[in-house]
């Protein structure tokens, strides 16, 4: 499975032209029904085609610009590891797929900028979160949303506190014993009577948390960590990253499934989620209450404001579309009761750009959008 960085998020957004060409699909992970994908697929790519002949584009340009596209249906490798679901981007110059944690509806979008509307639950309030199952013999990151788990492949993170600690230390296993008069905590291997102190553990936990830096560098969400009592102290000594919660799974990580893992994590980040949404709804009520301008429903105001990095947090609906264009030279705005030629869904528009400008957006249903209207959003100014 890929991973999407904000870069990435960033590079998809700044692309602009004749034509971007976004296409989403549900995607089969094992099993009889995993031909399913590469016919769907095809199938996209057909719309795709047929989508970009109408625009009055000449059949060897479609094919060129889906030329790339088109090239993964004879990649075997990529179709053996998917994830949930299949997101890939297609313009003049740019490529990218991603393989990710999501399930998508079909969709094929035509335009003169990438769709990403739903690509943002990884990068809203409630999307994403890791679990890291830590023990002396094992090390395994999970990438989670609230409907699937999948594992990180890590080649910059040691396997277990051997591999990270050679040529120091002898290989063994080794388990924790009670704290000594020194206070310093010991540890043993199994009839071995070999001690460890905490200082091992603590250099072994900060030679993965190194490993992890670069993967986790832009990422914004919550890490759980799984592992026996004594050691998850020590694993936040070590942590540089910011968002690793203060609760985590007790137990040997190495006895559960990658599946439990994500099911006793989900039940850990679910009200982390909840709150920080709940508070952000509550915020906007009250201003909203009082007429604060920072409060506005005003999908004109909200994409302008949008543009000018104005907006804190944005409430967007799923699979809702509103047409119109966005005049960059003018800042001018303009609803269009349906779409036009030329025209861009100016709710995706506006979370492409509250999210490049550092906000937070939350993917609702629609009936859950604050006040009851199409978008809502909070401005910082």
């Amino acid at each position: 499975m890929d991973s999407l960085t904000r870069s990435n998020l960033a590079d998809l957004i700044d692309v602009e032209g004749e034509w971007c060409v976004s296409l989403y699909m549900p995607a089969v992970r094992a099993g009889m029904e995993v031909q399913q994908n590469t016919i769907r697929f095809r199938n996209l790519l057909r719309r795709a085609e047929e989508s970009l002949q109408a625009v009055q584009m000449r059949v060897p340009d479609v094919e060129r610009l889906l030329g790339p596209a088109t090239a993964l249906l004879d990649d075997a490798g990529f179709w053996r590891e998917q994830g949930d679901g299949l997101a890939v981007f297609v313009g003049q110059g740019y490529f990218g797929s991603f393989r990710l944690p999501l399930r998508f509806e079909e969709m094929v979008v035509v335009n003169r900028r990438f769709y990403i509307k739903p690509l943002l639950p990884l990068f809203s309030g409630d999307g994403q979160f890791f679990v890291l199952a830590l023990s002396q013999e094992r090390v395994r990151l999970l990438e989670g949303t609230r409907d699937s788990v999948t594992e990180v492949e890590l080649p910059g993170v040691p396997t277990s506190m051997v591999e990270a600690l050679q040529p120091d230390q002898p290989e063994r296993q080794i388990r924790a014993r009670a704290v000594g008069d020194t206070g310093v905590a010991i540890f043993h291997g199994h009839g071995g009577g070999e001690e460890t102190p905490k200082t091992d553990l603590l250099r072994y936990f900060q030679i993965v948390d190194r490993g992890l830096r670069d993967y986790l560098a832009e990422k914004r969400v919550p890490l759980v960590l799984a592992g026996v009592d004594y050691l998850l102290p020590i694993y936040r000594e070590a942590s540089s990253y910011a968002y690793l919660l203060e609760q985590g799974i007790i137990g040997n990580p190495d006895m559960l499934s990658a599946k439990e893992l994500h099911q006793r994590a989900w039940e850990i980040v679910k009200p982390v989620f909840a709150q920080a949404q709940a508070e952000q709804i509550a915020l906007y009520y009250e201003l909203d209450g009082r007429d604060d301008p920072r409060a506005s429903h005003s999908l004109i105001d909200i994409v302008q404001g949008a543009f000018a990095g104005r907006i804190a947090t944005l409430f967007v609906p799923r699979n809702v579309q509103k047409w119109g264009v966005y005049r960059a030279h003018s800042h001018k705005v303009h609803v269009h009761p349906s779409q036009q030629p030329g025209d861009y869904d100016l709710i995706d528009l506006a979370a492409a750009q509250t999210v490049a400008h550092g906000g937070t957006v939350y993917v609702l249903e629609p009936d859950s959008v604050p006040g009851g209207e199409l978008v809502a959003a909070i401005f910082r100014y």
